[in-house]
């Protein structure tokens, strides 16, 4: 089984509501990148996905408010209105129409929401702007 890495509880996820959380990655080179997700909770089911648009790249929650509709149901880009089921990462309406966000596979374990099949690097957020970065722990399973 690949290593789990968490990076929240899951009663840190509120129900509905995404969370977004700045990771790094380490290359097949070795390089270090940023790496944003989107974890999506749904009752007691967990969603992640990267957060970038796949027409433009842009981080989906680049326009505060606009990121989820009131139920819950899909995920919108604040660049230009595409519309993400969020069960799915399925774009149903916008210029991606037909194209899914890439997914990151998620394992809950003992209330921990973990993120496996990466290569974590310890620097989280590497070198963006401190209020932009929520504090992660990566924890090793």
């Amino acid at each position: 089984m690949d290593e789990l890495f968490a990076i929240c509880r899951t009663i840190e996820i509120e129900d509905e509501q995404p969370r977004g959380f700045w990771l790094a990655v380490r290359g097949e080179d070795g390089t270090v990148k940023p790496w944003p997700i989107i974890v999506v909770r749904k009752g007691s089911r967990f969603f992640g996905y990267e957060n970038a648009c796949p027409h433009t790249g842009n981080r989906l929650d680049s326009v505060p408010n606009q990121f989820l509709d009131d139920e819950g149901n899909f995920l919108s880009c604040g660049v230009h209105g595409a519309k993400f089921d969020a069960d799915t990462g399925n774009c149903f309406i916008g210029p991606c129409r037909g194209q899914n966000l890439t997914p990151v596979t998620l394992v809950i374990d003992d209330g921990d929401v973990c993120v496996t099949g990466v290569d974590l690097a310890e620097e989280d957020g590497l070198d963006l702007i401190e209020a932009e970065v929520p504090e992660v722990e990566i924890e090793q399973g």
